[in-house]
This record gives C-alpha cells, structure tokens and sequence, in this order.
C-alpha cells in the first residue's frame, strides 16, 4: 500500500503542476519547452524506479526500466497517430495540450482497468501469458507487413460513429469540449460537441488500441500489477510532454518500427522459453532492447538526414 500511495501522490502532484501552473492558460508548446517537461518527466520516472530499486530488490527495479523503456518505445507510434488526428480535424496547436492532458487521465483509468483483468487472468490461468506471446509475436511479424502504412482518420470507425450518433460542431469554440448552438432542423439550442471533444474520444480509443500491445509486452517482462501499471503510466506521462518536439518530425523515425517489431518478437518469444528451463536475464533483456531501439533511432536519423532541413 505504502508504495501505491507514493505512486497516486506523485502522478497527482505532477498532474496538478502541469495543468495548474505551467498551462494554466492555453499557449502554444515549443520543442525547446517540450523538451524541458520530457527531461523532468523522465527524471523522476527515473528517480522512481531507482526508489523502487533500492525498496522492492535490484529485480524489481528492473523490471520497473524495462517496462518503461518498453512502453515508450511502443508508444511511438501513437505520436504519429495522434497528429493525424489533430491535422484532419484541425486542433491548432494552441489547443492541443488540453487534449493530451485529459487524454492523460483517461490513460489512468484505462489502463488501471485493462492492467486489473490481466492480472487477474494470469493469477487465474498461468497459461494466458502464452496467449500474450503469442499475440506479440503476431502483432511484431504484422508490424513487419505495414511498415508504410498510414491510417486514414477521415474513414476511420470510430470518427464515422461519432459523426453519426452525435451533433458534431462545425468549428472549435476555444477551448471548449461542449457547446449549446442552434439545432439547425428544430431552430432550438441543443448541445454539441466540439471537434476538440472528437479529437480527445479519438485519442482515448488510439491509446486503448496500442495499449493492446504494450500492456501485454510488460507483462511478459513480470507479473506484478504495480510494475506494470507505474511503468506504463510513467512512459506515457513522459511521452505525451515530448509529444510537440516530435510530431512535426515523425517522418525521421520511419526505421524505427522495424526496431518495434523486432522487440515484440524478442519479447514473445522470451515467454516460449520458460517451460524449456530458459530464463533470459532481467538486465540482458533491458541491454537488448535498448540496444536494438537505439540501433533504429540511430539508423532512421542518418537514413531521413535530408529530411532534416524540412521539418518544421
């Protein structure tokens, strides 16, 4: 319990500092300053894990790591995902951080949820985690297969479904999630919400998606619910304030899904192993994943090094 306390405070806390003082006020973020919030996010993840470290045994710590290194790396790719949807809708980036921060809270939820049941599954049937690995061995060959693919928002499920079951506004009305306009059929005011409230539905459901994966792939890594949900949370805290250093230069990471791939695979197939009396070590599995993301970061940056000059 101790530790769980520790957690909520400092997630609160931050929670509490970015939305309370930093942006306070809708303003554009910068890279300079997105680049600043990652640091300290990722300093105190870091300071975390270290506290987890010397608290809960070297094991424990990491795992902690491995998880977030894991899931940030996954989490890549909803980068990208959510620029598309904030491009096809039209969020101006003066609008964007309010979405990113309630689609945090949702993220908390959500994965609290999605972590409960798979813990509870794999406490109840060790043999779901061959299921995960199965499923990450898959997902890892089909990442393979869509390497250059681009999903289209506008033909999208879930934006149609909204589109369709709702009264959608027209345009942004600042800040706004919710307004009351003119029904343009009963002349009455009715509510409506706005393409910012489109663009955090849309958010939530990409995450839910990708955590799919994610999830999963952590616990592959360990079975305790504390490692997985901190580790998780604190990724995606992490990699929301990087979120506007990035998006305008996703294109200089195209090899790095070859590198997401190749993890998913290893990582799966690390589960098989087990029941053969192979148990890869804890700190190994830390090296190589670093090392093989790394070798795709490294690799898409010289490969799109000409493309540097054109990102905004």
């Amino acid at each position: 319990m101790p530790f769980w306390l520790a957690f909520v405070g400092v997630v609160v806390a931050l929670l509490v500092f970015d939305l309370g003082v930093l942006h306070r006020n809708a303003k554009e973020i910068t890279a300079r300053e997105s680049f600043i919030l990652y640091g300290s996010y990722m300093a105190i993840a870091f300071a975390f894990g270290g506290w987890v470290w010397w608290a809960r045994g070297a094991q424990s710590g990491l795992e902690f790591f491995t998880g977030y290194v894991i899931e940030q790396s996954l989490a890549m790719d909803n980068i990208f995902v959510m620029a598309m949807i904030f491009g096809s809708l039209g969020i101006p980036r003066l609008y964007q951080h309010r979405v990113l921060f309630w689609g945090i809270i949702g993220v908390i939820v959500l994965r609290a949820i999605l972590i409960g049941v798979g813990a509870a599954l794999v406490a109840s049937f060790s043999w779901i985690l061959y299921v995960f690995g199965a499923f990450l061995v898959f997902t890892g060959l089909k990442m393979f297969a869509k390497q250059d693919h681009a999903p289209d928002i506008e033909k999208s499920l879930a934006l149609k479904w909204i589109r369709k079951h709702f009264r959608v506004s027209r345009q942004l009305h600042g800040e706004q999630f919710l307004v009351r306009l003119p029904d343009a059929k009963s002349g009455k005011l009715e509510w409506f919400i706005t393409p910012l409230l489109v663009a955090l539905i849309l958010v939530e459901i990409i995450d839910l998606v990708f955590a799919v994966d994610s999830v999963p792939a952590v616990f592959a890594i360990t079975q305790d619910p504390f490692i997985v949900y901190t580790s998780n949370i604190f990724a995606v805290l992490g990699l929301r304030s990087l979120y506007f250093a990035l998006a305008a230069a996703m294109n200089r990471f195209k090899y790095l899904q070859v590198s997401l791939a190749i993890v998913l695979v290893l990582v799966g197939c690390k589960i098989f192993l087990v029941p053969l009396g192979i148990k890869v070590d804890t700190l190994l599995s830390l090296a190589i994943t670093v090392g093989i993301l790394a070798s795709g970061i490294i690799y898409s940056l010289w490969r799109t090094r000409s493309d540097g000059a054109a990102a905004p």
